[in-house]
């Protein structure tokens, strides 16, 4: 079937409602951006801005440079600090080579290195909900006095196993982008284990992971397919998929645009329902519905809204 000839019969979009950009995200990329008017290219981030490959080649394409070490990057150029948030270290080594420093780290985040800097200072073990390489999970280990003290587990196993003296203050925090499911089984696991656990009762997942994942629930109720646009390396994207799977979907698909959606896998009468990560921009899912217009000759779109987000961060 071509893009020049669309079947007769239609199909059935959901859009779920909230979706894409968070103000995380808005403000970070919004950072790097504001960073190149006033200073010019080249501006270095040190990782991804954000986790999505069409923004960070719309930056690059505008003069932003990505970074993963210090020694990449001259000291005479800003620096930006993406939105996953740095360790303390790394703070602190820039600081000390006189970069002039924009930090993009989500104020979301940046809250909860506040809690493990004011946890560390306690003196008290710390376990973070989160996977071990993610940058925003090095980046909260790395705010702790001592490391040592910190213990990363990512699933209800590690919570049950993990080993720590008796009768110790023990603390626990959470990587934002995380499965709300998951996690509240695993905090679950941890309060009954350690009946004075400090820290949120539901963690720390960010307001839009958790609405994303709940509008999500909401089409896999309604759709046979949904469609999550976001990349591979995004977690809150990844975990839309995880959702869409578990809540009744009988096929998710995490594509980064409408080129990579299998075609061959949607048909006429479907329901499919749409999403996309909290750093997949707006735009991927204009060109996801135009591309669903080229080839069937009856759209019909309906809302999925859960909540209305009316957050925003300043820059």
């Amino acid at each position: 079937m071509s893009d020049e000839s669309p079947i007769n019969d239609g199909i059935s979009l959901y859009l779920a409602e909230p979706r894409g950009f968070c103000a995380g995200v808005r403000r970070a990329t919004g950072l790097v951006e504001e960073t190149l008017a006033t200073y010019g290219a080249p501006v270095y981030v040190r990782h991804e801005i954000v986790h999505n490959k069409h923004v960070i080649a719309d930056l690059e394409k505008k003069g932003a440079v990505f970074i993963e070490e210090l020694d990449q990057a001259s000291p005479d150029r800003p620096l930006v600090f993406s939105a996953h948030g740095v360790s303390r270290t790394v703070a602190e080594e820039a600081g000390s080579l006189s970069f002039n420093i924009i930090d993009a780290t989500c104020p979301l985040v940046a809250k909860v290195h506040q809690q493990v800097r004011k946890y560390s200072q306690s003196g008290a073990e710390i376990i973070v909900i989160g996977k071990k390489r993610h940058p925003e999970v090095v980046g909260t280990v790395g705010q702790a006095e001592n490391p040592q003290r910190v213990h990363v587990i990512c699933t209800p196993e590690e919570a049950t196993s993990l080993n720590l003296p008796a009768n110790i203050p023990v603390a626990v925090v959470t990587q934002t982008t995380l499965s709300t499911d998951d996690t509240a089984e695993i905090l679950d696991i941890l309060h009954r284990r350690f009946p004075q656990l400090k820290g949120m009762p539901k963690g720390d997942i960010c307001y839009a992971t958790t609405n994303r994942q709940k509008a999500v629930r909401e089409l896999a109720a309604l759709c046979s397919t949904v469609i999550i646009l976001g990349s591979q390396n995004s977690s809150n994207s990844k975990q839309l998929k995880e959702t869409a799977l578990k809540y009744g979907a009988k096929e998710a698909f995490l594509i980064d645009d409408a080129s990579e959606l299998d075609w061959d896998k949607i048909g006429a009468g479907q329901r499919i329902g749409i999403s996309a990560g909290a750093s997949a921009p707006e735009y991927l899912v204009e060109e996801l519905i135009g591309c669903f217009r080229k080839r069937y000759n009856k759209i019909n779109i309906h809302h999925v809204i859960v909540h209305k987000e009316n957050v925003n961060f300043k820059m």
